[in-house]
Order: structure tokens, then C-alpha cells, then sequence
């Protein structure tokens, strides 16, 4: 077996994982970032729209020039990036049991970041488990990386902004989509990105879902009907479509696995798609030296993950000695201010309530120890 030491393995090369690695390795850590795909990203090298915000942000610059960036910056750095690596363990004393394009390792860490990331939610009906349901995510990737198209004419479910945003994406590449449901009685996402899909012609129908799909051997249509306020289907309200695609927008959950495996304390927030490792400012769990970054710490969107893998790459380089607490201080301040402005207005609030509630039962955890 191969035995490599680091200063701090950063566990997911996504937007989280990029930006603590880069600040990590600013200050003069020895960076080990660890990925199981075959090319650095994340989420980035699917995002063909522009981001919104303030410059600090990346205001109006599009996702894959902003992975671009922070690639060009991890390579200046000189952090170590093993790619085609499946991290499956965490043992005693941050030890990573990791395999590396079929060859075994044992790292030792003074520190770990996890960055994994989230996964689409599944939604469950009949035919769901036909070929041409798929999670919007991986019909994003098909349209946006390998330049495949998933379908010819898609029934998106899911109005947040992953629904609205791959549906104006599957347009551009050329598919048509007949029509979007959202089983609330409101769209979840931003106005702009809903307005942008009507203008295209796309009908979105609020307070409807999907009944099942068609087809026996793939999708060859969808029944989809109106819900009463109890969520139930109302009879007779029933409409067949044609189409031979659904793309399932319902939410994204945390990758916590490794996080399990550590032993970290974990408290249940809906909000942010469910058990969430408990972190304080730095992000650090409930176990010294394990720090986490982006979805793993409440699914949000990729600007949050970045801003945070800035602070966990910040705190665990002060945490080695390698920048003085003024120091890290006044840089945290500046992370820690950028999410604030993130986490405001109507979108921003559930977050920021959400993340208050996380520190305060990691500051009751931390006074039980």
C-alpha cells in the first residue's frame, strides 16, 4: 500500500473544494486535493449562465470560466490534485483510505476538509424507473459536458432554480420542453429564470405533479394532474402528454458519508436538505481537525460553496500555525460578510435561519462536550 502525508486533504475538487484548497495553500499549507472524477469542477464545468450577485461574487461571469479560474489558481499554487480517486474511509487519527486509478493508499492528514457535495433527490412514481427519467443534473451534464442530447421533448418536475435553469439550457441545446410542473402553489426559484422560459413558450403549471409515466420499454409520455392545498391529485384533472424525457428537479441532499464515519455530531435541517454535519464559524464539526464545505454543510448554491470552502481553508491553515489569528481574522471577516450578503433578501433568509439554527446546536454540543 502507498503512504502519503499532507498538511490538510481537501476531499472534493467542486467549487467548496477548489476554494479551500486555494486559500489553504495561500497561506503555505501542504494541500492535498482528492476527487473520484476524472476532471476537476464540480458543478462548475455544467454551469453555462451567468452568476448573479456583486464582482466579489462573479457577477455576470459564466460557471465554467469561473471553475477555469480557480483551476489556473490551484495549479499556481502547487496543490497536489489526484483525480480518479475514491476516498472510502476515514480511520483514526485522520487516516484516508483512498484508491487511486485502482492502486491503494493510506494518507495521513493533520487536517481534512470535506467538499463531496450533494445528490439529487428521487422521486418515486409509476414508470419512474423507466429509461428517460433522470435526475435534471445529469440531463445538465449530458447537454453541457459531453454534448449529448438527453431527449427530444422533456416534462420537467421542480421549479426551483436547478428546474428553471437546466430547462432554458435543454432549450439551448435543442430539445423542447413541453412543460413544467411544481407541485407548490408558487414557482421556488428566481423570477428572471422562470420569466426567461416563458418567454420561450414554456408553460408552468403551479400546484401539479406527476401521476406516472408511459412507456414500456422508455419514457413515451407522462400523466400529470392539479393538487388540492392537501397535495392530493383532483379527480378528473388528469392530462396526458407526449413527451419522452422527465427530468426530476426535486432537491438536492448532502454527501455525508465520510462525514458519518468521522463520528461528527449531525442535527436534521430541512431547509438545507436535511442532516447537516454540525459546524461552527470555521466550519469545523464536532471533531477536532474535520472541517466541511459547500452542500456537505447545507445544500445552497455554488457562490455559498465557494465562500465557505474560503473560510474552512482559512481556519484549518490557522489552525496549523500557518497565519496568526489577526491575520485570520480580518480574512475570515471578509468570507464571513460576502455570505451574510448572500444570505439575505427572500431566497437568502430561510438560509440564513436555517445556518443560525446549525451554529446554535453546534454551540450546545460544543458546551455538553
Amino acid at each position: 500500500m502507498n503512504v502519503m502525508e499532507t498538511d490538510i486533504a481537501v476531499i472534493g475538487a467542486g467549487p467548496a473544494g477548489l476554494s479551500a484548497a486555494i486559500q489553504a495553500a495561500r497561506f503555505g499549507a501542504k494541500v492535498l486535493l482528492l476527487d473520484e472524477n476524472k476532471a476537476p469542477g464540480g458543478q462548475l464545468f455544467k454551469q453555462i449562465h451567468k452568476f448573479f450577485g456583486s464582482k466579489e461574487h462573479h457577477a455576470g461571469v459564466r460557471g465554467f470560466h469561473i471553475g477555469q479560474e480557480l483551476l489556473q489558481e490551484v495549479q499556481r499554487l502547487g496543490v497536489t490534485v489526484m483525480l480518479d480517486t475514491v476516498v472510502y474511509g476515514i480511520y483514526e487519527g485522520l487516516t484516508l483510505g483512498v484508491v487511486h486509478q485502482g492502486d491503494h493508499y493510506s494518507i495521513k492528514a493533520k487536517r481534512v476538509i470535506l467538499a463531496t457535495g450533494g445528490q439529487e433527490n428521487y422521486m418515486a412514481f409509476p414508470g419512474s424507473a423507466l429509461p428517460g427519467v433522470m435526475g435534471a443534473g445529469a440531463a445538465q451534464t449530458m447537454i453541457n459536458v459531453h454534448r449529448v442530447l438527453p431527449g427530444n421533448r422533456i416534462l420537467m418536475i421542480g421549479s426551483g432554480n436547478v428546474g428553471l435553469i437546466v430547462s432554458y439550457q435543454l432549450m439551448q441545446a435543442g430539445a423542447e420542453v413541453a412543460v413544467l410542473v411544481e407541485a407548490m402553489p408558487h414557482i421556488g426559484g428566481y423570477g428572471v429564470h422562470a420569466a426567461k422560459i416563458r418567454r420561450a413558450g414554456v408553460p408552468i403549471y403551479t400546484s401539479h405533479t406527476i401521476l406516472r409515466a408511459l412507456g414500456d420499454k422508455e419514457v413515451a409520455g407522462a400523466v400529470i394532474a392539479r393538487l388540492d392545498q392537501n397535495m392530493r391529485p383532483v379527480a378528473g384533472s388528469e392530462r396526458e402528454l407526449s413527451v419522452d424525457t422527465i427530468c426530476l428537479a426535486v432537491g438536492l441532499n448532502p454527501m455525508t458519508e465520510l462525514a458519518w464515519m468521522t463520528g461528527c455530531q449531525f442535527e436534521v435541517v430541512p431547509a438545507l436538505g436535511g442532516p447537516i454535519p454540525l459546524h461552527d464559524h470555521n466550519m469545523q464539526t464536532t471533531i477536532g481537525g474535520v472541517y466541511v464545505a459547500g452542500d456537505i454543510a447545507g445544500v445552497e448554491e455554488a457562490s455559498s460553496a465557494m465562500e465557505e470552502g474560503n473560510l474552512a481553508g482559512i481556519a484549518a491553515a490557522e489552525s496549523l500555525g500557518c497565519l496568526g489569528p489577526d491575520e485570520a481574522k480580518a480574512q475570515k471577516d471578509i468570507y464571513q460578510n460576502r455570505l451574510m450578503a448572500l444570505r439575505t433578501g427572500p431566497f437568502g433568509e430561510k438560509r440564513r435561519l436555517a445556518k443560525a439554527h446549525l451554529l446554535e446546536a453546534m454551540k450546545q454540543a460544543s458546551a455538553g462536550a
